[in-house]
C-alpha cells in the first residue's frame, strides 16, 4: 500500500468515527428528549408517532364506554317517542277523538 494513502486513511478514519459518533448520539439525544416530553416521535416516512400512555387509554375506553351506554338509551327512548307519534299521525281521527275523550270523561269523573 502507498504510505500516502495508508497516511490519509489513518487521519480521516478516526475525523469520520467521530462525525459518526456524534450524530448517532445527537439522534438518541433528541429522540429521548421527545420522548421525556411528549412530542410525538416520527416514522421513516415522517408519519407522527404519539406515545401512549396505557392508563390513560384505559380511563378514555371507559368514558368512551359510558358515554355510548347513555346514548343508546337515549336513543331508545327516542324511538319509543317516534313510535308513539307515528301511531297519533297514522291512527283514524275518529279513534283518536274517542281515545281523548275517554280521558276527559274520566278525568271529569274522578275529579
Amino acid at each position: 500500500m502507498d504510505p500516502e494513502i495508508f497516511r490519509l486513511l489513518t487521519t480521516f478514519v478516526p475525523i469520520i468515527g467521530i462525525i459518526v459518533a456524534v450524530s448517532v448520539g445527537g439522534w438518541v439525544l433528541t429522540t429521548w428528549l421527545r420522548i421525556k416530553h411528549g412530542y410525538p416521535l416520527e416514522t421513516s416516512w415522517g408519519t407522527p408517532l404519539h406515545p401512549t400512555n396505557s392508563r390513560e387509554n384505559g380511563e378514555r375506553i371507559k368514558l368512551l364506554t359510558h358515554e355510548n351506554a347513555q346514548l343508546r338509551a337515549e336513543i331508545g327512548s327516542m324511538k319509543d317517542r317516534l313510535e308513539n307519534l307515528e301511531r297519533i299521525v297514522t291512527d283514524q281521527p275518529s279513534r283518536l277523538a274517542r281515545e281523548i275523550e275517554s280521558l276527559a270523561i274520566d278525568k271529569g269523573g274522578n275529579a
